[in-house]
């Protein structure tokens, strides 16, 4: 099995503070005060992330909150993290790894006052937008720790305007390639290298300033950290940090051994490019076989389809794949609800090894592209919360609706070019005692939507629909969230790409309750509602011509004739569902005065 290691850099070895060494930190730190430096470990955290929404220029950080911000040991294991974007915060660790590979192959040190921005997704990043801010922090001359932040970008210097790139040949073209590059080094700015990304960047004022805000974030959380090494001592913290991890790791450990041992699978497809003439770009296959053994997980993910060598849609492994499962394995096991306190730190990695076959879409070859990998990663965290539902199904919940991500561009009349990132919600699959939730980003996603009012204000486009969908819940005992329709007219000329799923296959139901509904992607006058259709690339737009994303519905949980009578009262209420989808799906009867006829909803249900 493949599993992302803790490795010894030369590097790091060289410049590291003298090495915290002791296989019992429990011992050397009391649990209060373990407890305590933690809380002020993750209120770092907290910190930088409030910087970075104060001090950003483009809403997808400042609205949406699309960052990360983490602390991490010498080594790269991460010691805490704010609560933000999954996909920001799980990869930070291979951010950090993957850059100390970089500076051992090419002989680099880390010096005080360096700062580093780092992007390549075949070296731990995310994708090539999600630039991270990797600030090394000293203690008495010795490297011993690293200060994090990474963000998307909304404009990376691609071949195409924007971030959501669906149509691309290779890792060159779908984004400027910083790999490890000191941008700040000994304290001094490196002036070439911030000339050289400015200049590679179609709106460069806002894209550096997000950078700039991610270094002062980055830098507030190195300063709180030596204050945090004043009060309680260097070796406490350190040593607090270590107990913290292996705490982590044994509560995961204990939530997987009550899990029963055995194999789970689960299958399914990502609608790939539906209006492709070539039949392997299209209905991509995707598996998960997951593994319980005692108090271990293995995911194997061999039976993927192999990687897409001129399409985006292939996944990174480190930076995606492994953290879309470790996001369902920590947030089911370790509900935040039951488990308060359970810090996310490298302890929750540990119990959890994942294999994917270098050449599968899962785990491709450079230079294979990997800019649009989100709702391929998102199918295999679903796919893995399926296994789940099958060891445990009190813990998950139906299959989930997948997001579109939407980017538009222009230029102004001063030929300055506008470029604007919409994430359009999905929805989640009902759960065993609860409707699922509606309209919302789903598993490592999980980032706010753009208020109308910003959209309107900074850009010539206007929000004409932003309403849920009716009569088409993934039916059940508890019905699947709905997904949210959302149009757009434009004010002026432009062009828009889509990167979206979930067109094609609809999201599982599960224990007798229905699959949910596909969404759609309609394009006034050109893409109707009748074409399925899920991803679009810099498409021309004209001047009051509409956009319209439709979301998917989730999976419905149990038989939905056993869905409580009033609910379902409440849902035609609501206008969710209709009074003949009632009496049809859900065996309810209604009077015209929507009122429920108990004696016939006995005979229909009997």
């Amino acid at each position: 099995m493949t599993k992302i290691e803790t490795r010894t850099y030369e590097t790091v070895r060289e410049q590291t503070s003298p090495r915290i060494d002791t296989d019992d930190p429990e011992s050397e730190v009391d649990p209060v005060t373990r407890r305590v430096i933690n809380g002020n470990l993750v209120n770092i955290c907290d910190e930088m992330g409030h910087k970075m929404t104060r001090m950003s220029y483009s809403s997808i950080i400042r609205e949406s909150e699309d960052f990360g911000c983490a602390l991490l040991n010498e080594q790269g294991q991460q010691l805490c993290e704010t609560d933000s974007t999954p996909l920001q915060m799980g990869p930070i660790p291979a951010y950090v790894k993957g850059t100390i590979d970089l500076f051992d192959e090419r002989g680099e040190t880390f010096n005080e006052g360096d700062v580093i921005i780092h992007n390549d997704p075949y070296y731990g990043a995310s994708h090539a937008p999600d630039f991270g801010i990797i600030l090394p922090v000293f203690r008495d001359g010795g490297l011993t720790a690293f200060s994090v932040t990474t963000a998307h970008h909304l404009e990376v210097g691609a071949d195409k305007p924007g971030t959501c790139i669906i149509d691309t040949i290779d890792s060159y073209s779908e984004s400027i390639r910083l790999d490890a590059l000191k941008i700040i080094e000994g304290g001094e700015r490196n002036k070439t290298a911030w000339q050289l990304i400015g200049d590679n960047i179609r709106v460069p004022d806002m894209v550096m300033g997000d950078i700039e805000a991610q270094i002062s974030a980055a830098k507030v959380g190195a300063n709180r950290l030596h204050e945090l090494f004043d009060e309680y001592g260097h070796d406490t913290v350190k040593y607090a940090g270590e107990a913290m991890m292996n705490y982590s790791e044994r509560m995961l450990r204990d939530e997987i051994e009550k899990l029963p041992d055995g194999e789970y699978s689960a299958e399914g497809y990502i609608d790939g490019y539906l209006d492709s003439e070539n039949p392997d770009e299209k209905d991509i296959f995707l598996a998960v076989d997951m593994t319980v053994d005692g108090r271990d997980i293995h995911v194997d993910l061999s039976r993927c389809d192999d990687q897409l060598d001129n399409r985006p849609i292939n996944m990174p492994y480190e930076g995606t794949v492994f953290y879309a499962v470790l996001l369902v394995i920590r947030s089911t096991l370790l509900d935040t609800e039951r488990f308060p306190l359970v810090p996310q730190n490298d302890g929750i990695s540990r119990p959890l090894s994942v294999h994917a076959p270098e050449g599968s879409i899962a785990n491709p070859r450079f230079p294979a592209p990997t800019i649009a990998r989100f709702c391929g990663g998102n199918k295999i965290a679903d796919l893995t919360l399926k296994c789940i539902a099958q060891a445990a199904p009190e813990k998950a919940c139906a299959g989930v609706g997948n997001l579109k991500v939407t980017t538009s561009s222009g230029v102004t009349e001063d030929d300055e070019y506008w470029v604007y990132m919409d994430i359009s919600s999905g929805s989640y699959g009902a759960r065993p005692t609860k409707d699922g939730l509606d309209a919302v980003d789903t598993l490592y996603a999980n980032t706010r939507n753009n208020p109308i009012e910003d959209i309107e204000s900074h850009y010539p486009i206007r929000v004409t629909k932003y309403e849920l969908r009716e009569d088409v819940e993934g039916a059940g005992k508890y019905r699947g969230g709905y997904g949210p329709i959302r149009e757009f007219e434009y004010q002026s000329d432009g062009r828009v790409s889509v990167e979206g799923d979930g067109s094609k296959f609809e999201p599982w139901g599960f224990g007798g309750g229905h699959d949910g509904s596909t969404g759609k992607l309609i394009v006034e006058g050109e893409i109707d509602e009748e074409t399925p259709r899920s991803k679009m690339t810099n498409k021309p737009i004209e001047k009051g011509q509409r956009l319209r994303l439709v979301g998917p519905c989730g999976g419905g949980w149990g038989d939905p004739t056993e869905r409580d009578p009033n609910r379902v009262r409440s849902d035609v209420l609501d206008d969710f569902v209709s009074r003949e989808r009632a009496r049809e799906v859900y065996r309810v009867a209604l009077t015209d005065d929507l009122e429920i006829d108990w004696e016939e909803t006995e005979q229909l249900r009997s």
